[in-house]
């Protein structure tokens, strides 16, 4: 038994991809016109290609991760939340591509590790995908309205430049479109290891009338403490923040109701 185990355990681990394989340029310009296919709004999505163990469900993705890199954090809160779908989005062509067959392999190595299934509910991994996208710009072509319960901003570009703080990832304008897809009561989660970004982050995040701040022993509190672990730990900047010793600058918004 112990021998069929450890043989299992080397095919999953054989098939899974190799960074060294997805070569590519540490950032992508947000504002170049990438050649990108887009639906049209979030009804013409066919989810049930992303996640075939949920189709018919009329299920959607509830978490998204803006800028997801090579899906740490996604593969990390897969196990965790299988019931919840979550998509990465990633304009990088190659890191994209990681992604989608790092998935692909995960799913067919937890079905060989697992040969007779789960007594109940989907395999693991079933729950997550990724697209490649600009989210800068086609972020409400995949979302519906009040749709999402989470949105992560982990290690973003920070774009240290003055002239090109145009292009990150948290502006007023962006802002607009992150409440209207995050439902009331979701959460916006940023991290970072670059305190100028983090302030400037936190500052917009404050400004804008939907989103107020919501300190990371709240949240635990609420239960959301293994996802908050996730956006420490999971992603390869994170773990090289670590590595290095470096600080991680940590700030969560909740979406309200302005009626409230």
């Amino acid at each position: 038994m112990a021998k069929r185990k450890r043989e299992a355990a080397v095919t999953s681990d054989s098939i899974l991809p190799q960074k060294k394989h997805y070569r590519q340029r540490a950032h992508a310009n947000p504002f170049s016109d990438h050649a990108l296919q887009y639906p049209p709004a979030p009804a013409a999505v066919d989810w049930a290609e992303h996640y075939p163990a949920f189709a018919g469900t009329g299920r959607a993705p509830e978490f998204a991760d803006i800028g997801c890199g090579f899906g740490g954090l996604l593969i990390t809160l897969a196990p965790l939340f299988p019931d919840t779908l979550m998509l990465g989005m990633e304009i990088r062509v190659q890191v994209s591509q990681y992604v989608q067959d790092r998935i692909a392999a995960l799913r067919v190595s937890s079905q060989a590790d697992n040969p007779a299934g789960a007594s109940s509910g989907p395999a693991p991994y079933q729950n997550v995908s990724v697209v490649r996208a600009n989210s800068m710009k086609f972020l409400p072509n995949y979302f519906a309205k009040a749709s999402l319960s989470a949105l992560f901003f982990l290690f973003p570009d920070p774009h240290f430049k003055s002239r090109k703080h145009k292009a990150r990832i948290i502006s007023p304008t962006l802002l607009a479109e992150y409440a209207y897809v995050l439902r009331v009561g979701g959460i916006v989660y940023t991290i970072t290891d670059v305190k100028d970004l983090h302030e400037w982050m936190r500052t917009h995040l404050e400004n804008f009338p939907l989103f107020e701040p919501v300190d990371e022993q709240t949240l635990r509190d609420e239960g959301k403490g293994s996802i908050i672990d996730a956006v420490y730990t999971s992603t390869e900047e994170g773990k090289k923040v670590a590595r290095n010793g470096g600080d991680k600058w940590l700030a969560c918004f909740r979406r309200i109701d302005v009626d409230r």
